[in-house]
């Protein structure tokens, strides 16, 4: 007799009994499962975003912020329960269908559904508005004997990337916070958690789920995304520059667009974090940076710049670096990767070691088996690019001064800076840094998990798409 693989589902369209759907096959034997995902026409994506408005004017619009919270932490509840079936299928299926390894998926789980609780949420809502109550109706305002009041937008349209798993959850829990109803596109790369927690939203509270949906469609598809798109309020996209511009195209003019493109990021550790303990602790930090999400999230390094002058040199640090790199992969192995990718490591590798051999000062550190990581010590202080998937160079610099100059022309697709510096040396290269483009600064080991209210890309995420009315006098 043949068992069949278990089933889940990749979607969440409450208004549409029995979508047509394709079925993805995922590992072998006992561990094999099958995802299906939708095949909607335009008519048919047509329909669910007019009942995610009726939805959302029936059952949300005038629902207390606090209660939305409540639904959110109850799914966010479920996710961190090793016990729970939500939990159980995101574990099973994630690590196949992302190929992250499963260690990774749980770290991924644990920190992100963390800043979905209740708590986090709070005080998400309270650095956006001050009093979240401004959502349900109007409050008084600050500085004026008036009142005001926030509203999200009607309908809100997001578009997801497929390199970190649970920022799509992050961004429909943003929408249900302003009250919108929510239409989420999965990336073909990982349609599977937005999914799963819009499936949690619906089993919490049957009248929140029907105004949110989750979906998948291939990319590109005009008539789909026009379908989709025609009667947004506000439109968010997550994804290559291409991608973004692709949509910001099609988007109503009448529509606002949040835009979240490609990003890097970096390190920096000053002279006076370089005293043995301080500098391993920093190497520490530097390699779980590095090495979560395999490099892939906007928040991942792709280098270190190390100040010259202190106790252990930038080359001594790099050693450090490597040997904490190989402490973090047996501890949080680095996922399955695609040929090509493989491929531009072994190069990279290549080319290091034949200028390692050529006495220029570079130094070549590298997993012994396989590509699982790499650290290349590089004398030459301009910004290079990683090619990701845990490779990362280390480059001295006389003076923190020179780091600014050195990413400058970067400056557009900066985002966060890792610091292992004294207070007076990182409040001063924070400010540099952050006129050249960079938003964000933080210490090692933080650089993968922004706090909820982190204004993303430099903009805060709820009053971006909050729309202001004002009752004067």
């Amino acid at each position: 007799m043949t068992v069949r693989a278990p089933v889940i589902d990749a979607f969440h369209l409450p208004a549409l009994e029995h979508p047509r759907a394709t079925t993805w096959s995922y590992g072998k034997g006992d561990d094999a499962f099958e995802v299906r995902i939708p095949r909607l026409s335009p008519a048919d994506l047509k329909r669910q975003v007019d009942a995610l408005v009726t939805a959302r004017d029936r059952h949300l619009a005038h629902r207390p912020v606090a209660e939305i919270v409540g639904v959110i932490d109850a799914v966010a509840a479920r996710l961190l329960d090793p016990a729970d079936p939500l939990r159980q299928a995101a574990e099973r299926a994630l690590p196949a269908v992302t190929a992250y390894s499963p260690p990774m998926i749980r770290l991924v789980l644990d920190r992100m559904a963390a800043d979905w609780r209740a708590p986090r949420l709070r005080e998400l809502l309270r650095a956006e508005f001050g009093d979240p109550r401004v959502l349900d109706g109007f409050r008084p305002a600050p500085r004026s004997n008036g009142l005001h009041a926030a509203f999200g937008p009607r309908l809100a349209v997001h578009v997801f990337s497929g390199n970190v798993p649970g920022v799509a959850v992050t961004s429909l829990v943003r929408s249900l916070l302003l009250k919108s109803a929510t239409l989420g596109k999965a990336a073909v790369g990982e349609p599977l958690l937005a999914a799963l927690f819009a499936r949690g939203v619906a089993e919490a509270d049957a009248e929140l789920g029907q105004c949110l949906a989750v979906t998948y469609w291939p990319g590109g598809d005009e008539a789909m995304e026009r379908a989709a798109l025609d009667s947004a309020d506000a439109v968010v996209v997550y994804g290559g520059a291409d991608a973004v511009a692709t949509i910001r195209s099609r988007t109503p003019v009448t529509a606002r667009f949040v835009g979240y493109g490609p990003k890097v990021s970096f390190g920096v550790v000053g002279r006076r974090f370089l005293g043995e303990n301080d500098a391993r602790e920093a190497a520490r930090g530097a390699a779980l940076d590095a090495s979560t999400f395999d490099q892939q999230g906007c928040v991942s390094p792709h280098l270190f710049y190390v100040e010259e002058g202190g106790p252990v040199s930038p080359d001594a640090w790099a050693v450090m670096l490597a040997e904490e790199m190989a402490a973090v992969e047996r501890e949080l192995p680095r996922g399955v990767l695609a040929p090509g990718e493989s491929s531009s490591i072994r190069q990279l590798r290549a080319e290091a070691e034949f200028a390692e051999a050529g006495g220029g000062g570079m130094r070549l550190h590298a997993s012994a088996e396989g590509t699982a990581w790499t650290v290349v010590f590089d004398p030459k202080p301009d910004f290079t690019a990683s090619c990701l998937n845990r490779v990362i160079r280390v480059k001295p610099v006389a003076s923190l001064n020179d780091v600014p100059g050195l990413v400058e022309r970067f400056g557009p697709v900066l985002q966060t800076v890792g610091v292992a510096a004294d207070a007076e040396s990182t409040r001063l290269l924070a400010e540099a840094l952050a006129r050249v483009g960079a938003s964000r600064f933080t210490t090692f080991g933080q650089m993968a998990w922004p706090p909820p209210w982190w204004h993303h890309d430099g903009r805060p995420p709820l009053r971006e798409l909050a729309r202001w009315a004002d009752i004067e006098g």
